[in-house]
């Protein structure tokens, strides 16, 4: 059974106020005073209670508010799990949620920007592509969060971001705590702020774990699963191959699974991103595991809750081994 949401009513009984000053608190009317602004707040934060942002908007005589997301694909794990935490942190709001997908092409992201804007959807929570987003201070009356990675070209902006830097040190700190010493990277785009945070971290761990830093062992740009399994082949290949490998994104780990059954080979491997079936596989696969839920009501909650002050929000990582980051290099 779930628990019934506190309302404003609620809220007046506990501070021992009218619905009034609730409601001149919550709307940040003037003429409350301290003493009773503060009661009220204690109030709200006890009973966490929530504004309906989108019931303010219509009592304002505003219409409906719909908020636009934007990614890269929502067909991958990662971009429809963020789909459906923003969805139903948007739902707490009665307020609707329409989706679109610019697969990293930064002419079709803008389309979308400016094809929902023009359609009066003017709160967006945007996953930017690498190209520059200076564009967007066109738009005065657009209010904007972006999650995942930090928008180029903006010196102002409301950000959620993982702790990547961590989250690729933790992942190499655990492979080099195997005993590897050539750790592979596979990555996608360097020019995304939150894959070149992870390889930053990969690289920190290396040099202060007394790894050499080897940038053949560095790939750059996959996308796709079948693109880092050749890859990864073509590493295994070396004359003096890894004996690890670290992939920054679900499709890079996908794409080692899909290499190394072709592979006599057995290297260690972490993940970045947790993915379905990840714990099925033999071994199961060990990654860098964050919650989800808590980026895309961070940006919801950063959407409706505009400020003058640019807001960063870290969402925090953790390792989960599950047995393919804990295989030793093999014997020399």
């Amino acid at each position: 059974m779930t628990a019934r949401k506190p309302t404003m009513e609620d809220v007046a009984r506990k501070a021992g106020v009218s619905l009034k000053t609730v409601s001149r608190v919550v709307n940040q009317e003037p003429h409350v005073s301290p003493v009773l602004q503060r009661r009220v707040q204690e109030a709200i934060s006890a009973l966490g209670f929530r504004r309906n942002e989108a019931a303010a908007r219509l009592a304002r005589g505003a219409t409906m508010l719909t908020i636009g997301l934007i990614m890269e694909n929502i067909s991958n794990e990662f971009y429809s799990r963020l789909a459906k935490s923003v969805e139903a942190s948007a739902a707490d709001h009665e307020a609707l949620v329409v989706f679109g997908s610019y697969e990293e092409r930064p002419e079709r992201e803008r389309m979308l920007v400016e094809s929902m804007y023009a359609r009066g959807v003017d709160s967006l929570i945007i996953v930017p592509s690498a190209g520059d987003h200076g564009w967007l201070a066109e738009h005065g009356g657009l209010t904007t969060v972006f999650v995942d990675r930090v928008p180029d070209g903006l010196e102002r902006a409301d950000v959620v971001l993982l702790d990547d830097v961590r989250g690729g040190r933790m992942a190499t700190e655990h492979l080099l705590a195997r005993g590897h010493r050539r750790i592979a990277l596979i990555s996608d785009d360097e020019a995304l702020s939150s894959v070149h945070a992870r390889a930053t971290g990969y690289r920190a761990a290396l040099r202060e774990g007394g790894a050499e830093v080897d940038e053949s062992l560095v790939v750059r740009g996959v996308f796709d699963p079948w693109r880092a399994g050749h890859e990864v082949a073509r590493l295994l290949d070396l004359a003096d191959p890894p004996t690890a490998f670290f992939a920054t994104n679900n499709r890079a780990a996908i794409g080692i699974i899909q290499a190394l059954r072709e592979r006599p080979e057995r290297p260690a491997y972490v993940g970045f991103d947790d993915f379905a079936l990840a714990d099925v596989f033999d071994p199961g696969v060990t990654v860098v595991r964050y919650d989800v839920t808590r980026l895309g009501r961070s940006a919801v909650d950063l959407l409706l809750r505009p400020s003058d002050t640019p807001r960063r929000v870290k969402v925090p990582v953790e390792l989960v081994a599950r047995g393919s980051g804990e295989r030793p290099p093999p014997a020399r």
